[in-house]
């Protein structure tokens, strides 16, 4: 078992997502920045899907209760194991007693905690990915526990990385949306030409832009919308939704950001700055 003995500010347990529900108005949910995840996975060995612990901002401290294998990445903090600083990218071994300490950000947004076989929480249709209203947690929270596979013994083929980081990264890749068609040149040079900075309102559920382009007049119907979905309001604000975000929307779908697209965004925290390329 994993004790939280701090929770940080917004720590969840996350996998790769909730399918085939969406029609059901249940978004995928699952960990926002899945090219650091799925480095993490593979260095433990576990299955790409394994559950692992999404820290946002501020990091948890944790006690294990069992031995283990551990690798840390995403943001870069100040991190200890019984107060030794450790590093991302590493398979680190973790014995009963052990405490994992989390301190100040130091770049980045997002970091990840990845366990040898996943986090064991329970599975709500099919996820172990936490989401309110769905799952029995939204959040972690002092004294909780999390439940994990003891493994004293892991003999890993490559027991560490040197990850070319997302972190620095700035251009977002997009294909066109739906409703791309619906820009005028105008519009396309100022989504094209100009930088723009993350706004305060920015989760889980969708990121928005201070900057603006020019608004429009356009009605339509509630339509279809996956992570990535850039939303064009008729003021000239872009949302861009995220793995919590909302099934449907009645924006228009201008743009789609790529999988890559969506990792480097949710290492993006209020005030920093991004523009869009067209694939």
């Amino acid at each position: 078992m994993l004790k939280v003995l701090k929770s940080g500010f917004f720590t969840t347990i996350q996998d790769t997502g909730r399918f085939g529900f969406r029609d059901k108005g249940v978004p995928i949910s699952g960990i926002m920045d899945t090219e650091t995840v799925y480095k993490l996975n593979m260095l433990l060995e576990n299955e790409s899907d394994a559950a692992v612990l999404e820290i946002t901002m501020t990091g948890p401290t944790l006690e294990f209760e069992e031995a283990t294998y551990i690798a840390l990445g995403g943001a870069e903090l100040s991190i200890t194991l019984n107060n030794e600083p450790i590093s991302n990218y590493k398979v680190l071994k973790v014995n009963a007693g052990d405490i994992l300490s989390y301190g100040r950000l130091k770049k980045g947004f997002r970091a990840y905690l990845a366990i040898k076989k996943g986090f064991q929480s329970s599975l709500v249709l099919g996820s172990r990915s936490y989401y309110g209203n769905i799952t029995p947690k939204a959040l972690l929270k002092d004294k909780s526990e999390v439940p994990f596979i003891k493994t004293a013994l892991f003999d890993p083929k490559i027991t560490g990385l040197k990850v070319d980081s997302i972190l620095d990264e700035e251009l977002l890749h997009v294909a066109k949306g739906p409703e791309f068609e619906l820009l005028d040149d105008k519009q396309l040079e100022m989504l094209f030409s100009q930088e723009f900075t993350i706004a305060n309102e920015n989760n889980r559920m969708a990121y928005q832009l201070n900057e603006t382009i020019t608004g429009h007049t356009f009605s339509m119907l509630t339509s279809a919308t996956l992570p990535g979905t850039i939303q064009f309001t008729p003021a000239g604000k872009l949302i861009i939704l995220m793995k919590d975000g909302q099934t449907t929307g009645g924006y228009p779908r201008i743009l789609q950001l790529t999988d890559k697209g969506i990792s480097i965004l949710a290492q993006k925290k209020a005030g920093d700055t991004l523009s869009f390329k067209l694939m």
